[in-house]
């Protein structure tokens, strides 16, 4: 069975405080192939990015924001939203779910698992999946395609745009049988941090950017690094898809450039629906990707949400850790992909950590981490973070 495999310093001295990000505003312009440009916002889009963005107001039935929104990107994960429809919709009149699929499909849409994608995508027909929903007038996809002849077994392959990628949370959302909506939103709200077979952490982009309430399938492809989430320790080396020379058949669809997508809901009860698909320079680390989709899905006008407080930070060195207190010999909760941006909301004085010619005593609290990381290993001038206040004031 072939699957999708799913890839992830210097001190700097300026801080990068990114309420407010940088990047090229995307540009006018038609057609469907990722690189292509429409757009009627100014989102954000930072340089050597490229991106399809689409933002559903459900309270106003508008959008508020398309970039790029017809184009076609390779879905990585977010293809696991159809295999789940797929299957559950199979499962009419009474939607039971024998206990073995509910195991796969809650590691699958939960914790992104590529070993359950594998099962439904062999078992119920592959691309016969994609032609299903293709099919489903409910549903309404217009840029949805299966992954080219060449590359049969790769469900990762299969082609989405950021308009269809809405068209799908709408039908899931609005005109989905109830216990297939309850069953795949109730599993979005719980999307783990750290995914189920490739350990990266996947609370990028909506869960990075936005308080809960917030459900989201995100997906990435490429040759990042192994990823470090977890509080194990976690083997070096590269976890790289197979080459694909770009097929005939998916001449508008780019299978080689690193791809990191984040989509979902936000606010109370659903509010927004977003889709943010990106492309990567090629050799691009994880953690600048993470960084990008980031700054790109917080420039957004997203109704409903609620922004975390704080102030964000550039980080530098790989496997930097995030303790359960400011000191070296907590527990460990995860580690940061190498170079990711932090929210800092407080600081406090703790074990000091060296790293010649640096030493430094204060620890940065990452509220959407739940701990502590050194400030040592912050962008940042000074010891004490700018504008931060010290927790516990």
């Amino acid at each position: 069975m072939r699957m999708l495999l799913r890839g992830a310093a210097t001190l700097a001295a300026v801080v990068m405080a990114a309420s407010v990000t940088s990047g090229a505003t995307a540009q006018s312009g038609t057609g469907k192939a990722a690189g292509t440009v429409r757009t009627v916002t100014a989102a954000q889009i930072p340089p050597g990015v490229t991106a399809g963005v689409a933002v559903f107001d459900r309270q106003t039935g508008t959008f508020t924001e398309q970039v790029n929104e017809s184009a076609q990107f390779r879905s990585a994960s977010v293809v696991k939203l159809l295999l789940a429809l797929d299957f559950l919709l199979g499962r009419a009149p009474d939607y039971t779910i024998p206990a073995p699929d509910r195991a796969r499909l809650e590691s699958m849409l939960r914790g992104s698992d590529d070993d359950a994608a594998n099962y439904y995508w062999s078992t119920y027909g592959g691309s016969a999946i994609i032609e299903r929903m293709k099919r489903l007038p409910e549903l309404g996809l217009r840029d949805t395609a299966a992954p080219p002849a060449d590359y049969p077994g790769f469900w990762g392959y299969t082609a989405l745009s950021a308009r269809d990628t809405v068209a799908i949370y709408r039908y899931i959302l609005d005109k989905a049988p109830a216990p297939v909506r309850t069953f795949i939103m109730d599993n979005l709200r719980r999307s783990t941090r750290c995914s189920a077979t490739d350990h990266f952490d996947q609370h990028f982009g909506i869960a990075g950017s936005f308080d809960r309430p917030w459900a989201v399938k995100q997906g990435w492809s490429g040759s990042y690094a192994k990823g470090t989430c977890g509080p194990q320790t976690l083997s070096s080396g590269t976890r790289a898809e197979p080459a694909a020379q770009a097929p005939r058949a998916a001449a508008d669809v780019n299978l080689s450039l690193p791809a990191l997508h984040t989509t979902g809901t936000v606010g109370a009860d659903d509010r927004a629906i977003v889709a943010v698909l990106t492309l990567h320079q090629a050799g691009t680390s994880y953690g600048k990707a993470y960084t990008d989709i980031g700054r790109l899905t917080r420039s957004l006008n997203v109704p409903g949400a609620k922004r975390p407080a704080g102030t964000w930070f550039g980080t530098w060195n790989e496997f930097v850790n995030v303790r359960k207190s400011p000191t070296t010999g907590s527990d460990r909760m995860t580690q940061l992909p190498a170079g990711v941006e932090v929210l800092v909301s407080c600081q406090i004085r703790g074990e000091e950590v060296s790293l010649p010619p640096y030493t430094n005593e204060w620890w940065a609290y990452l509220p959407q981490y739940g701990g502590y990381m050194s400030n040592i290993y912050i962008s940042s001038p000074d010891n004490r973070l700018p504008n931060v206040p010290e927790c516990g004031q």
